[in-house]
């Protein structure tokens, strides 16, 4: 809802720079240490990745696909994060069931993406759109890991504006630069970039950061299970977007995947 009012590149930008100047306003007044040096360095890197190129991709596909169907195919991204996290030096290793889990999890991205059973050709955009979240995925669960293990320290509230700032200011000159159609200011586009500061950024990142450093990756990558239930929900109560038995059984499919993948993980992590 909030491109409906503002351009992709600057609703990214605009989002993070107002959450992050709000959480790094908070860090001040309470009295806490923000990261430095190279801690501040590696812990802006992962911001940008995180939230820059992660929300980015997110947002530019949502031009090509509905946001329900964005959420849907958001939840592949375990699959990104836990395969990173085996093939980096030091991570877990795969098991067979954790294959077989993402085997299964790729099964249901196919019957998402495959054409009707009418005959129709793939759809160009919804292939568009998943590719563009792809790398969101990539670089939003690369970031995580690397912000994980880089244990930088500082409290989640620090981190997370460090996050948002960094990713503000980097998309900045892309917004500048990027053609795009001019703000079209509405009540509910509004109220949408104000959710997403607040809910999204504030409560809901904050959030993240706070047990990423604290649980296993297979539990953290959970929250993609609400963003999904999030979006189709809103996508279907608000622009009707359709929510047939293609999306249902891919949907089933890849949570399928996904609880086999984190059975195995959480089973590794308690026998480590």
């Amino acid at each position: 809802m909030a491109l409906e009012s503002f351009p992709p590149m600057m609703l990214v930008s605009a989002r993070f720079l107002i959450s992050g100047s709000i959480l790094l306003a908070v860090v001040k007044a309470r009295g806490g240490q923000l990261p430095s040096g190279d801690a501040l360095r590696k812990t802006a890197f992962a911001g940008v990745l995180i939230l820059g190129l992660g929300n980015a991709a997110l947002t530019v596909s949502e031009l090509f696909i509905a946001s329900g169907m964005a959420g849907l195919m958001i939840t592949i991204s375990p699959f990104w994060m836990i395969s990173l996290e085996a093939a980096l030096p030091g991570g877990q290793r795969l098991h067979g069931p954790t294959v077989a889990g993402m085997v299964v999890g790729l099964l249901g991205a196919l019957v998402l993406l495959a054409p009707d059973l009418t005959g129709q050709s793939l759809d160009r955009s919804l292939l568009r759109g998943f590719l563009i979240l792809q790398v969101g995925m990539a670089a939003w669960s690369f970031g995580s890991i690397y912000q994980r293990r880089q244990a930088v320290g500082g409290h989640a509230l620090a981190v997370g504006a460090i996050h948002q700032l960094a990713a503000g200011i980097a998309f900045l000159p892309i917004a500048a630069l990027v053609p795009a159609h001019p703000v079209e200011w509405s009540v509910r586009g509004v109220g949408a970039m104000i959710y997403l500061i607040v809910f999204g950024s504030i409560i809901g990142y904050t959030s993240y950061t706070y047990v990423l450093e604290r649980l296993p990756v297979a539990v953290v990558s959970i929250h993609s299970y609400l963003n999904c239930v999030v979006a189709v929900v809103l996508g279907w109560l608000v622009y009707r977007e359709p929510f047939g038995w293609r999306e249902g059984s891919a949907m089933g499919i890849i949570f399928l995947g996904v609880a086999i993948v984190k059975s195995q993980s959480l089973r590794g992590s308690r026998d480590a």
